[in-house]
């Protein structure tokens, strides 16, 4: 693998890992919600721009337009109200551990609904996956504060389901429609609910359009959305996804250390032994338990 590749690898996961951090500068100046929805809007618009400019063809049949719509409402309608509202819940770190087991929950549900066998390698790290969880969310939950946290836990597996619901039906598509349309179009029409919820319980009005807001809007939203989609494109034209997938551990390291440096995060052993189950859990999926994924998907 080249060095150049490499780099972008890195660097897509570390573009992942930041939407947490991000999302938590954010909420400080924004309502939830529209904060959620201007990411979603900015991000389809300029992933929007960059498949025209590519000449890349709409979808055409009204049933790739339907799921699409499906697509949308889970992963960027339920993904984006989940992960917008843990943030006010969760430290960053530890919701990106959690959230970044979604390839647990899509290797389960792909099983179900594409009739996709797992191997043992991929039930021994469904178990392995999931245990991380309850080891990293169990002495709070048990604890004090147990049931903001449980709230917040609550809308992190919101998010991840949309997203892994979303994943699997895109998978269904793959063939039908351009990938980076696909998400586009997605992207757009999810942020139609979060909109529509945005102008009835939120006051647009009370956004402070301050640097720090700019900073975690435009981070997400161009960065965090749309460049690390076209860079990931570019890596997929380049190596196998199963080898591109093999990075997808740094994700939660890079956001449990923007945690701990920024945020004043303390992990205890069971963070610690948590996230390390969850971590191996989740390679064990990507490396050995399934058949090979779409080359398209989507994340946080």
């Amino acid at each position: 693998m080249k060095i150049l590749t490499t780099a972008k690898i890195i660097f897509a996961m570390f573009l992942w890992a930041s939407c947490y951090p991000l999302i938590t500068i954010g909420i400080a100046y924004a309502p939830h919600l529209s904060f959620a929805t201007l990411r979603a809007v900015i991000a389809g618009v300029t992933l929007l721009a960059i498949a025209l400019a590519l000449r890349r063809p709409f979808p055409r049949s009204w049933k790739t337009w339907i799921t699409l719509a499906a697509i949308g409402f889970g992963a960027t309608s339920l993904g984006y109200f989940g992960m917008f509202h843990a943030a006010e819940f969760v430290s960053p770190g530890i919701a990106t551990v959690i959230t970044n087991t979604q390839p647990l929950m899509a290797a389960a549900l792909a099983g179900v609904v594409l009739g996709e066998r797992l191997t043992v390698w991929g039930k021994s790290g469904l178990v392995l996956g999931f245990l991380g969880i309850v080891v990293i969310a169990a002495p709070r939950l048990f604890g004090g504060g147990q049931e903001s946290y449980l709230i917040g836990i609550t809308y992190i597996i919101l998010a991840a389901l949309g997203i892994t619901i979303s994943n699997v039906m895109l998978k269904r598509i793959a063939d039908t429609v351009d990938p980076l349309m696909a998400i586009s179009v997605q992207l757009l029409i999810g942020s139609i609910p979060l909109a529509m919820i945005a102008v009835v319980t939120e006051d647009f009005t009370v956004i402070e359009w301050s640097p720090g807001f700019l900073f975690a809007l435009v981070g997400l939203a161009v960065f965090g959305s749309a460049l690390v989609y076209v860079i990931w494109m570019s890596v997929l034209a380049e190596v196998p996804l199963s080898k591109a997938n093999a990075f997808s551990f740094l994700v939660p390291i890079f956001g449990l250390t923007m945690g701990l440096l920024y945020y004043g995060e303390s992990l205890g052993w069971p963070e610690l032994i948590g996230t390390s189950l969850s971590l191996v859990g989740v390679m064990m999926v990507i490396r050995k338990g399934i058949a090979p994924p779409t080359l398209f998907g989507v994340s946080a």
